[in-house]
């Protein structure tokens, strides 16, 4: 089962990188499995350590993929790191092992603190299809054209039905970026 989180990580100057992760967890650990390059990856080999967040607010997804969001932070507890300061919950990390591979190694992590900061109500239809929008706005370049504009189609219906005021932004914020993406790939800009 894949749990859709906000990873934050730090490189070795201290400068802070939040990014959404779908991640694993594996008897007592928790997986990250970053596609190579990927500054999730560089940073976690680098300082051996991250924190996840988990959050209803998906804003917070949508916002890191179109890098036009930013979210409060504090220091982490143990780990050199960062949490997000409007979070439910959140798991200080330390990497344990790596196993290496070309495309997407996995980064075997162990959590060695978490806080509960807010109790967790749930996600309504449309939090479950700004996720499944930011994950496809994430793979532009891997996905064809149609499949992304087929599901977005089709995960409109969720956000017609069921979206809150922050939901909408979300969702606006990750049209705007997947038809800016597409214009520009055709040659068209939008004015």
């Amino acid at each position: 089962m894949i749990y859709e989180t906000i990873i934050s990580t730090v490189d070795l100057a201290g400068n802070v990188h939040i990014t959404p992760f779908g991640v694993q967890k594996k008897d007592s650990l928790i997986v990250i499995s970053p596609f190579k390059p990927s500054t999730t990856l560089e940073n976690i080999l680098a300082t051996e350590c991250a924190v996840m967040n988990l959050t209803d607010d998906v804003r917070v997804f949508a916002g890191a993929i179109v890098k036009t969001q930013t979210h409060a932070i504090l220091p982490a507890t143990v780990v050199k790191g960062f949490r997000l300061a409007d979070t439910l919950s959140h798991d200080e990390l330390r990497l344990e092992k790596v196993v290496d591979d070309p495309v997407r190694p996995q980064l075997w992590m162990r959590s060695v603190h978490q806080e509960t900061h807010q109790p967790f109500a749930g996600f309504n239809r449309a939090q479950a299809a700004v996720i499944e929008l930011a994950v496809l706005a994430s793979r532009l370049s891997r996905l064809p054209q149609d499949k992304v504009l087929i599901e977005r189609a089709y995960l409109q219906i969720a956000i017609d039905k069921t979206a809150g005021e922050r939901e909408l932004q979300a969702w606006q914020w990750l049209v705007e970026k997947i038809d800016g993406y597409y214009a520009e790939q055709s040659g068209f800009t939008q004015a």
